[in-house]
C-alpha cells in the first residue's frame, strides 16, 4: 500500500468516527457509543459533565438514553480535520441533538465540538471530546 493510499484510508477512518457516534446514538446504544472512546478518554459536556474513561462514558450514556436523551438523535458534520501526528488527529464538527420529530438541529441545541482522536491497535478512537453550545446571537 502506498503512503498516499494509507493516508487516504486513515483520513476516511478519522472522518468516520463522528458517524460511529451518530449511529450508536440513533440506536440509543450506550455500549456502542462508549466503544468509540479510548479506555483513558475524557468527555466534557455543557453544565458540569466531566467523564473520565470508557466506563464512565458508558454509565452516563446508559442513564441519558433512559432519561433526557431518550428518543433523540444527533447530527454532526465535520468542519475541519487535521492530522497532528501519525497516530493523532483533531476533528472539529458542528451539529447538535435532534429531538423526536426534528429534521434539523434547533438553535438552542446547536454545538461546535472538538474531537481529539488517537489510533489504538489500528483503530481511531476518541481520546478527548468537548462541545460548546453555539447559542443564539
Amino acid at each position: 500500500m502506498s503512503a498516499s493510499t494509507s493516508n487516504d484510508t486513515d483520513i476516511a477512518a478519522i472522518a468516520g468516527v463522528p458517524g460511529r457516534i451518530v449511529a450508536a446514538w440513533a440506536d440509543n446504544d450506550a455500549d456502542a457509543f462508549a466503544e468509540v472512546f479510548a479506555e483513558d478518554s475524557t468527555l466534557i459536556l455543557p453544565g458540569d459533565v466531566f467523564l473520565r474513561g470508557r466506563e464512565e462514558v458508558r454509565a452516563f450514556m446508559t442513564r441519558a438514553y433512559q432519561g433526557p436523551f431518550k428518543g433523540t438523535r444527533v447530527f454532526g458534520e465535520p468542519l475541519s480535520l487535521r492530522r497532528l501526528a501519525p497516530d493523532v488527529a483533531m476533528v472539529i464538527t458542528k451539529g447538535g441533538v435532534l429531538a423526536p420529530g426534528d429534521t434539523e438541529v434547533a438553535p438552542e441545541r446547536a454545538i461546535r465540538a472538538g474531537w481529539l482522536l488517537t489510533r489504538h491497535d489500528g483503530e481511531w478512537l476518541i481520546t478527548a471530546y468537548q462541545n460548546t453550545p453555539i447559542g443564539t446571537a
